[in-house]
């Protein structure tokens, strides 16, 4: 847990990473960096696809269309968290000379992702209107 609380410290105080191990090769650092905004890209389009669904399917049940709605934006609010988070990871690791720091949120958000596309199937085959 204090692990945890210092990584979000250092969300706020990035040049404070600079303290520990060594300065990496800044190809590998600036990697980080593209993989830290193609995480926060996908959060954008979550977020986007769950305003999409609750604006542009009126019909829907409400129940259906909030829930699809939700699923989305929390995936993309947990998108955002973990990309900043694992950036932050991933620097002190590459700093420090230890393996990279390994993750299952990429399973938890494929697995969130698919089950609001099966979701939408079904919703999509029957017509469910409200």
């Amino acid at each position: 847990m204090i692990e945890v609380l210092r990584n979000v410290r250092l969300w706020f105080t990035p040049a404070r990473v600079r303290d520990e191990g060594g300065t990496p090769d800044y190809r590998f650092s600036l990697a980080n960096e593209r993989t830290f905004l193609a995480w926060l890209r996908t959060a954008l389009a979550l977020i986007g696809g769950g305003f999409a669904v609750d604006q542009f399917l009126p019909d829907l049940r409400w129940g259906w269309r909030a829930g699809l709605a939700l699923a989305l934006l929390a995936a993309g609010v947990l998108c955002s968290l973990r990309a900043v988070n694992h950036w932050i990871r991933c620097e002190r690791a590459m700093r420090r000379g230890e393996d990279l720091p390994v993750s299952r949120f990429p399973a938890l958000l494929s697995l969130v992702v698919a089950l609001v596309a099966v979701a939408m199937v079904v919703v999509v085959l029957f017509g469910w209107e409200g």
